[in-house]
């Protein structure tokens, strides 16, 4: 019988940063979509954020890359690498267009949770695909506001769809945008540059989604490749799915061989088949040694579990809002949470301001001026560090 490998929280990672291009950063010239596969995605509900994730992580990238990747200035009808869409938990996400086949094939297949609108203002399943098809043949080759797309899926679809039926910030939204999300996760919708201050939607390039089964499996491997070892549970919580039904799933991938069980600090969890080697001694704790800043739900506090372990002591209480990952930028101390920023941006000027959760080294403290820098050549602006408590609250 073969032995089971068993692993510590410090080889799991050391490896986990090393395959986040946050152990060494991806060397200059790596495409800013590559470095988002690698992430599986970056959360984008505020862009600026997902391009400090993206850019934090790859030499030399800006915000420019980022943007010139998701909306390319070139040869009329270019491609995007990029695409900025619904991706995992229903979230805004930057992914990578290649991609899109696995995660728009896998995402519509996870059960959702029970409905919680009133029936009378839910569309019903037949409706809804009819509103999503609507969507993806207004969208096709144009870039339109919400409301602009509003009338064309009412044009197309029927008044139903318009009815002022869902209560949202003070007023009330059309029926048929409680499918946005999911018009995104199928690859009928993105999102288009601003057009000043408005957002706009269009439509991705035409791909053919992998069957949901296939796209499961993938999307179970990638997920176990970035962030694994990893129980059924870590899984569901990362992607706001059933527990029961993330636990069915790792079962079959299990019988068939494509994943395997280690003791990760003592208790089971999962890996891709044969990937069972992690660093120690010296290469692991190079890996792990250093000062990173990372910004709003940066995937990889997003996803790297157990939380409790990523979080240690104060920083559970700090840098955690009730439980909840991202709603804070964190300080990463030689892999562990070890304190919390905030940059404020005024002109051509953004002050990063960090507080950490104990005292620094000399060696950390210009780590951590230097990765301020980075922040600065990231976002286009000259930073200024100030250690210091952090006034505002979460997601603030």
């Amino acid at each position: 019988m073969t032995k089971t490998v068993a692993t510590t929280w410090g080889a799991v990672s050391a490896r986990r940063l090393e395959r986040q291009f946050l152990a060494k950063s991806a060397r200059t010239g790596t495409p800013v979509a590559e470095v988002a596969g690698a992430m599986l995605g970056a959360h984008a509900q505020v862009l600026s954020a997902a391009e400090l994730s993206l850019g934090l992580r790859a030499d030399g990238a800006t915000r420019a890359d980022v943007r010139a990747a998701l909306w390319p200035a070139g040869a009329p009808g270019a491609p995007p690498s990029l695409v900025k869409t619904h991706g995992p938990r229903g979230t805004v996400h930057l992914l990578p267009a290649r991609d899109l086949a696995m995660w728009c094939g896998a995402l519509p297949a996870v059960p959702s949770g029970a409905a919680s609108a009133d029936p009378g203002v839910r569309l019903d399943e037949a409706r809804a695909e009819q509103v999503v098809a609507a969507i993806a043949e207004a969208l096709d080759g144009a870039f339109l506001t919400v409301d602009e797309l509003g009338e064309e899926v009412v044009a197309r679809t029927g008044p139903w769809a318009g009815d002022l039926v869902m209560p949202a910030f003070q007023t009330m939204w059309p029926r048929w945008r409680q499918v946005l999300h999911r018009a995104g996760q199928c690859g009928a919708l993105s999102f288009g540059p601003n057009r000043g201050r408005k957002v706009t939607y269009t439509r991705p390039p035409h791909f053919t989604p992998l069957p949901p089964e296939e796209a499961l499996r993938l999307l179970v491997r990638r997920y176990l490749h970035a962030y694994g070892p990893a129980t059924p549970q870590h899984f569901a919580r990362w992607l706001a799915a059933p527990t029961g039904w993330a636990r069915a799933l790792y079962d079959g991938l299990a019988a068939a061989g494509e994943i395997e069980e280690v003791r990760f600090e003592g208790a089971p969890a999962w890996v891709v088949a044969g990937d069972t080697v992690f660093p120690d001694g010296a290469g692991r704790d190079d890996l792990l040694r250093g000062v990173r800043l990372l910004p709003y739900f940066d995937a990889y506090v997003i996803a790297a579990q157990p939380r409790e372990l990523l979080f240690p002591g104060a920083a559970y209480r700090r840098a955690l809002a009730g439980g909840q990952a991202g709603n804070f930028p964190v300080l990463l101390v030689d892999g562990v949470v070890a304190g919390v920023w905030h940059q404020r941006r005024r002109g051509r000027l953004t002050t990063v301001t960090v507080e950490p959760l104990g005292r620094l080294t000399a060696r950390q403290e210009r780590e951590l001026s230097a990765r301020v820098e980075r922040v600065g050549e990231v976002l286009e602006a000259r930073a200024e560090l100030v250690v210091g408590e952090v006034g505002v609250g979460a997601h603030a």
